[in-house]
């Protein structure tokens, strides 16, 4: 998903920008004096885009405005779902991991949180957990979300989380330390009866 997306925003800026380079090159030639072809948008450099006449050629309409309105805020909806797909945080894409001989490894992120939600999901009680490693490849931090089971005790999960899960993604990854950020929310039941 990540790969397209990153094709999908280079593809839109590059027609964006061509179009609005095109376009303002033409303006900019056709206002230095430069004569146009005769299918051109511009005749001379006194003339404008659109004339009164074609601006208001379909106001009587009653599609004209309707249409114009749907139109922008289509147009609207696609900058906006742009602009959030490009400042949305990613995830972090590997972890740098420290060999002690110079070199240095990459371990991807993605296997990391795999490993990291598989053992968590398997404590007694853990109903899902999900993992998301953030921030630099030399100092990552993870956000894991925890569905628990209704009759867990949270503290002892999380007092179990921290000395397995936890403890073997940072020996195995060879970190000083990996900052936790962890968002627990408990599966829905119905209420027991008592008699």
């Amino acid at each position: 998903m990540r790969n397209v997306l990153r094709g999908v925003n280079r593809i839109l800026l590059a027609l964006v920008g061509l179009i609005l380079l095109v376009a303002g090159g033409s303006v900019l030639a056709v206002g230095l004096g430069a004569n146009p072809p005769s299918w051109w948008v511009y005749g001379s450099r006194h003339d404008v885009l659109l004339s009164h006449a074609q601006r208001t050629r379909w106001r009587a309409d009653g599609w004209w405005w309707p249409t114009v309105i749907a139109v922008l805020a289509v147009l609207v909806l696609l900058a906006l779902w742009w602009l959030a797909a490009v400042l949305r945080r990613r995830r972090l894409a590997e972890v740098l991991v420290d060999t002690r001989d110079g070199e240095g490894a990459r371990l991807r992120g993605g296997a990391l949180e795999d490993v990291f939600a598989d053992q968590t999901s398997r404590l007694d009680g853990v109903a899902r957990a999900r993992v998301r490693l953030r921030g630099s490849r030399g100092a990552p931090a993870a956000r894991l979300r925890l569905l628990l089971e209704p009759h867990v005790d949270p503290g002892t999960t999380l007092q179990d989380i921290a000395t397995g899960p936890l403890a073997h993604a940072r020996d195995s990854a060879r970190l000083a330390e990996l900052p936790t950020e962890i968002r627990v929310r408990a599966v829905k039941h119905r209420a027991e009866r008592v008699s």
